[in-house]
């Protein structure tokens, strides 16, 4: 009898544990009925019937990564790549991914492979190279399409490694070379022109300015030699009323100074060592004397007519002689 409670005891335990079910945070159950699809069992504890109905499949609802085998493909223009890639998926329906597709995480490996040869298949080699966004954005709508009636949703798709043949990687290191090596050069040229024009603007200024230098330095020059002869021309004046009046002083004082300024130019001439004095020297040294005398004369004349003013005339005398007035 005790072994008949016994066997009891352990049919229990397994009767509760085939009907009592935990689904995990994550994951659905499918159950079936005597093998028929019947329902989902969510996150939780569920009870089934005993004897009717059972666990079909375990789906994960979590975010899944798949790993795109890596291929050889053909671009449009004729160039030999290996591609390979990842691709995010997420179960969305249970039942439609447990029923409507069998290998789920083959038929999407597949799936992204020959839409992978399709896409890089339509561009050429500096396409695939240069546009993997665009790629990603052509598969990821392809795939998405493909998997929604297996309750699949193709959340993102990277490529994640191009690889062009040697030959080709070569080549395009060189093209590269060439290209950067071009671009110094034109730098190089625009940063001469640069440096011609601004030495062309420079010496445009400069000549501007030298050009407006000599123009005022001319300017004053030809001032100058006009007060200077205005100068000259009143000294010549003068001299022409003093010989009017007779003076004999004036002209000795005018020859004498033409005469002093040519010797002095003979004595600063670069290519005289010695200096000869003429013999009419004595003649000058007269010459030089009536020109004090000259001088001497034109002060007295001034000081008379300053104090001519002040003095009272003296009254006539009986002999017709003006009388000096007494002091």
């Amino acid at each position: 009898m005790a072994w008949f409670v016994g066997v009891l005891i352990v049919f229990a335990i397994i009767l509760l544990f085939s009907v009592v079910k935990i689904v995990p945070q994550g994951r659905e159950f499918t159950v079936e009925r005597f093998g028929k699809y019947t329902k989902t069992l969510k996150p939780g504890i569920s009870v089934l019937t005993p004897f009717v109905e059972r666990i079909g499949r375990r789906m994960n609802m979590m975010e899944q990564v798949l790993d795109v085998p890596q291929q050889e493909v053909i671009t449009k223009d004729n160039a030999v790549v290996k591609v390979d890639g990842i691709v995010f998926i997420q179960v969305m329906d249970a039942a439609a991914a447990a029923y409507r597709v069998d290998d789920l995480t083959y038929a999407i490996s597949q799936l992204c492979m020959t839409n992978l040869r399709t896409v890089v298949g339509s561009m050429e080699l500096d396409e695939v190279l240069s546009q993997r966004d665009s790629i990603n954005t052509r598969l990821l709508q392809v795939i998405d399409a493909a998997t929604e009636p297996w309750g699949v949703k193709a959340n993102r798709i990277e490529i994640k490694d191009l690889t062009p043949p040697a030959d080709i990687t070569n080549a395009m290191a060189r093209q590269m070379k060439a290209e950067r090596e071009r671009r110094a050069v034109v730098t190089e040229a625009d940063g001469e022109k640069q440096a011609a024009i601004t030495r062309a603007e420079g010496a445009k200024q400069a000549a501007i300015l030298e050009a407006e230098g000599r123009r005022e330095a001319a300017y004053r020059d030809a001032e100058a030699r006009e007060r200077e002869a205005e100068a000259e021309a009143k000294a010549t004046a003068m001299v022409s009323e003093a010989i009017a009046r007779g003076d004999v002083n004036a002209i000795n004082y005018f020859v004498a100074q033409k005469y002093v300024e040519a010797f002095a130019e003979l004595a600063r001439s670069p290519q005289q060592k010695t200096v000869i004095v003429p013999s009419e020297m004595g003649a000058l040294v007269g010459t030089l004397a009536g020109v004090g005398e000259l001088v001497g004369l034109a002060r007295s004349q001034q000081e008379n007519r300053v104090a001519a003013p002040s003095r009272a005339p003296a009254p006539p005398s009986r002999t017709g002689r003006s009388v000096p007035p007494t002091a």
